[in-house]
């Protein structure tokens, strides 16, 4: 037992030693050498670090994605084009920034089908690398799905094709090549993709009163530039600047009456929890995969990574002209000016649904376990890192399974993270052994789970073929926190 004192005082002196030495080089350090060293020292240790962001200042016009227009359209039939490009986009002071974009420069349009239809997608890589086409959210066929086997090389093209299955939601699209996810999401390959139907007496008319809100915060260099290489974090890229849609600072201009706001969290890591500065209610009416039973009245909304909520803003309700959207600290995400004249409003329905999850359901054995784990190159999923000619797990086709998800805490405390399974849209049965809340109800194809929290969920495939499931935070993604389902 001496002898263990002893070492053990040794040991303690020699770290006593080691951090007098190490304060002594710190301070001849300039301020640019500690802050990467501390840097350095968070990522050794596994601390998720996420940078502040800046105040919007609403000096520009929130500006919305243009829609898709079909290379041919008929009553059940639709026709698209979609090119993977890059090119320069002028950010700040007028400094071209390189970028990629789909059909465009940056970010992409909105792709609009509806239930029932037959769709057709020539797929275009015009980068100078591999990319693929993902369709998050989206209900199809492994080899239509876009994950990271479906690799487009540069200048290489592709069709696919596939039915829609799903009812109306507000789903989206970003490339899936291996190590090269975050990057190229960062860079700007985010397009919105909307399952439309006209019979729901909601707020319809895009860019009008049916508004897509994209959230992704960046790091410019100092050259103006996002250089991921520069800035990536392996435990997520989180940046100082706030873009929606694509604008730097902006702000918007609203009727005042009912206005539908579609939220997507496309960031590579950030969380965003979101409120009005008045504390004003609203009602969310649809998650990832659509609609809601019934309107939720909060007044916070928090979305992880690829998450989607659609809300209902009743501005009628401001009594001024000016209301900011704002995070859990307070920063100014969206300033809003809202119009002298009171308009009419259409009459939101109470019952906007029919899900349930039955009693058969709850009571169903878990047939798979999934463990979350780890941070930078640590993750894992099932203490494994993806390979991708294993397969993790099978299922039946339109077979319905009860998955259990476990965040696992670990001695470093462990971080969130956001679980998404591709191909599918399944139902949140419990969590830590408790009925979801009533936003977590509606169909869902990402769940985020805090450090020790466990969910059930209910999934069922549609498709059959070989489809992934992962960690949403993209350089956890890319670092192999990803498995896959081979659904036959």
């Amino acid at each position: 037992m001496k002898k263990m004192r002893i070492v053990g005082i040794l040991i303690l002196l020699g770290l006593l030693t080691a951090c007098s030495m190490d304060n002594r080089n710190n301070s001849s350090m300039n301020s640019t050498e500690m802050n990467h060293s501390n840097h350095r020292m968070d990522e050794e240790m596994g601390h998720e670090t996420t940078a502040n962001l800046k105040s919007s200042k609403g000096e520009h016009e929130l500006t919305f994605p243009k829609v898709l227009k079909p290379d041919s359209l008929t009553d059940n039939a639709v026709v698209y084009t979609i090119k993977a490009q890059q090119g320069k986009t002028k950010f700040l002071n007028g400094f071209e920034t390189e970028t990629y974009g789909y059909n465009g420069r940056f970010l992409g349009p909105v792709v609009r089908m509806e239930k029932g239809m037959n769709v057709t997608i020539h797929l275009v890589n015009e980068l100078k690398e591999d990319t693929t086409f993902h369709w998050h959210g989206l209900e199809v066929p492994g080899n239509e799905d876009g994950g990271p086997h479906k690799v487009l090389k540069a200048g290489e093209k592709e069709t696919i094709q596939f039915n829609v299955k799903q009812d109306a939601a507000t789903l989206w699209f970003h490339p899936h090549p291996m190590h090269q996810t975050a990057k190229q999401v960062f860079k700007g390959l985010t397009g919105l993709l909307y399952i439309d139907d006209k019979n729901l007496n909601l707020p319809d008319r895009y860019g009008v009163d049916d508004l897509p809100i994209i959230l992704q915060d960046k790091k410019f260099t100092d050259e103006n530039q996002l250089d991921y290489d520069q800035v990536m974090n392996a435990d997520g890229t989180t940046g100082d600047i706030l873009l929606i849609n694509g604008v730097i600072d902006p702000k918007l201009t609203v009727d005042r009456k009912k206005v539908r706001l579609r939220i997507l969290n496309g960031s590579n890591a950030r969380n965003y929890i979101l409120r009005f500065n008045n504390d004003m209610e609203f009602q969310q009416i649809a998650s990832d995969g659509g609609l809601l039973n019934k309107p939720y009245n909060t007044k916070t909304i928090q979305l992880s990574p690829s998450e989607r909520a659609e809300i209902i803003v009743d501005f009628t309700k401001v009594k001024t002209n000016e209301v900011t959207l704002i995070n859990e600290d307070g920063v100014n995400v969206l300033p809003i000016h809202v119009k002298e004249e009171k308009l009419p409003s259409k009459q939101i329905k109470q019952n906007l649904n029919q899900l349930q999850v039955s009693d058969e359901i709850k009571n169903k054995k878990v047939t798979k376990k999934i463990k979350l784990a780890g941070m930078m190159q640590h993750v894992t999923i099932n203490n494994k890192k993806f390979d991708p000619n294993r397969i993790d797990f099978t299922q039946k086709q339109n077979k319905m399974e009860v998955w259990e998800i476990e965040n696992v805490k670990d001695a470093m405390g462990g971080m969130r993270h956001p679980f998404h399974i591709h191909g599918t849209q399944f139902q949140v049965v419990s969590i830590d052994g408790k009925e979801p809340p009533a936003n977590l109800s509606g169909l869902k194809d990402t769940i985020s789970l805090e450090p020790g929290q466990k969910a059930k969920i209910a999934v069922k495939f549609k498709g059959k073929g070989i489809y992934m499931y992962h960690c949403h935070i993209l350089e956890h993604e890319d670092n192999g926190m990803m498995g896959q389902i081979e659904v036959n």
